[in-house]
């Protein structure tokens, strides 16, 4: 392959400036909560990286003696429709079993109402939404008006609290809309909602994602729409091919690999965390990843809530386990002291040199942003989805996506409402590109690329999912005390204990 390293330094400023603008959601960094600057805002280029590692390689703590009793058994995996056979018609049909409002808004009962819709997206985002709407408005007569801006985060809020809500609203992370729903505005959606149908239609881990609590209680805050996946893991398909590599599937094979890879005079792991303001959000993806692979499914929202310390064996032996690959200099290239310092968007870089200087880079599927301009993926590049650690935990994913939360309950609102958990309400989207499903009902050979039509499959083929625990957490520990407190131990600047401790801090300065 030839390629040209200087692409990448060149597509990592487009990326930037689209992200000024308002680019792709489903192509950008994860969002994070609060004030605290996004990962796309971050400039490639490191700005005071942490000083480099000098201590030994981290010794994993045993993993926990006693499995969590909800653990003992992974959920069925969902199996992943393969081809069309569904469209308006086949939606029409059964939209009786979604909702009585969905059923008579096809039936044309309230033709000419107007549902207002306020989110983050904006540009090509906010064109893709809205003509991911003409399908429902032609057939039933209902205006879905998108008003969306880049400072949704500030201006929703605002809103909600001035008494004039949208009467939907997108947002890109449950714990806003946990924050947003201490209103009391927000609708639980399982009251106008088919139980039935969200169970069929939805991995039940994007169900508990939604469920949020209230001054009132406990509700359904909304359902999932549009979401990305995080569990992949990228590599230099053509090299990869011609070295007689194949596809780890358990995390014994993963380590085989790596060995194989070393034996063979080569690096096996591309990482980098810098991200300018935001740096350490890369290496929290990694942490959340092992947690959902070394720990029930109960510990990790636990640990996602404050209720499981960053101080706890369970979570300092994820964070061990991440160093038995971080901290080992013939895993990473450059070694342990350039992770903090290589931006996220360099990072997968020298995959792409001709031999590739590293095999493998886990990063969601935004990161193809990054990659060289004249890589094709399927040639240049592919994915795997990123191998379980524990059998008793199955295969889970770590996911973002978009929630849409309803304020206002008329029929029409409820109607869309209900629209929203179905493929259907996503299709041209998921052709156009920039989208990926979460609804079982997902038909594969509508996607108009390889690369998310496979994430759509790990994604519903999963075990189960769970949102990205940083995230989910306040922002003072999330997009703070989280994100500095593992730059600190990667750069070797603390030891575990030192930067668990550093961690758990922040939780003392969140009012709950």
């Amino acid at each position: 392959m030839k390629r040209t390293l200087s692409l990448i330094t060149l597509l990592v400023m487009v990326s930037l400036m689209l992200a000024a603008c308002g680019g792709e959601a489903a192509t950008t960094a994860p969002t994070t909560q609060a004030a605290a600057p996004a990962a796309t805002a971050a400039p490639a280029a490191a700005t005071d990286a942490p000083a480099a590692a000098t201590d030994a390689p981290a010794t994993a703590l045993p993993a926990p003696t006693e499995a969590p009793a909800d653990a003992t058994t992974a959920p069925a995996a969902t199996t992943a429709p393969a081809t069309s056979g569904g469209g308006l018609d086949a939606l029409i049909a059964k939209a009786d079993s979604i909702g009585p409002e969905l059923a008579a808004a096809f039936a044309g009962e309230y033709k000419g109402t107007t549902v207002i819709v306020d989110g983050p997206f904006a540009d090509a985002d906010a064109v893709k939404f809205n003509e991911s709407m003409k399908t429902f408005e032609d057939a039933t007569g209902i205006d879905v008006q998108y008003i969306g801006n880049k400072q949704f985060e500030t201006t929703i809020t605002v809103r909600v609290e001035g008494g004039n809500p949208p009467d939907i609203a997108d947002f890109p992370q449950p714990g806003l809309l946990t924050s947003v729903a201490r209103s009391g505005t927000v609708l639980d959606a399982s009251t106008f909602l088919n139980a039935d149908w969200l169970k069929q239609n939805y991995n039940q881990g994007w169900l508990d994602i939604a469920t949020i609590d209230t001054p009132s209680g406990e509700i359904l805050g909304g359902v999932f729409s549009r979401v990305n996946g995080k569990s992949l893991v990228w590599y230099p398909k053509d090299d990869w091919d011609a070295a007689g590599y194949e596809i780890p599937e358990t995390w014994e094979e993963l380590q085989t690999l790596q060995d194989t890879i070393v034996s063979d005079g080569d690096t096996p792991w591309c990482i980098g965390i810098e991200s300018s303001a935001a740096t350490g959000w890369a290496a929290t993806d990694w942490m959340e990843e092992i947690m959902l692979r070394t720990t029930s499914l109960e510990n990790y929202d636990k640990w996602t809530t404050g209720e499981l310390p960053f101080t706890d064996p369970v979570v300092k032996n994820a964070a061990s386990v991440m160093a038995e690959i971080w901290f080992n200099d013939d895993y990473v290239f450059g070694g342990r002291q350039q992770i903090a310092s290589t931006g996220f968007g360099d990072a997968p870089g020298p995959m792409f040199q001709d031999p590739p200087k590293c095999w493998l880079h886990k990063q969601g599927n935004f990161i193809t942003s990054f990659f060289p301009a004249e890589a094709k993926a399927g040639v240049d590049y592919d994915f795997f989805y990123f191998p379980p650690i524990d059998p008793q935990y199955g295969k889970p994913v770590l996911v973002a996506g978009d929630i849409m939360a309803a304020f206002n309950d008329r029929p029409e609102v409820r109607a869309l409402m209900q629209y929203f958990t179905t493929f259907e309400s996503v299709r041209s989207w998921v052709g156009a590109g920039g989208a990926v499903s979460p609804h079982i009902d997902t038909e594969l050979d509508a996607y108009g690329n390889d690369i998310e039509r496979g994430v759509a499959e790990i994604i519903l083929n999963a075990d189960s999912v769970r949102f990205d625990g940083s995230d989910l957490m306040p922002g003072e520990v999330g997009a703070g005390s989280f994100w500095k407190g593992m730059t600190d131990y990667v750069s070797g600047s603390v030891e575990l204990d030192q930067a668990m401790e550093e961690i758990q801090k922040g939780w003392d300065t969140v009012q709950r």
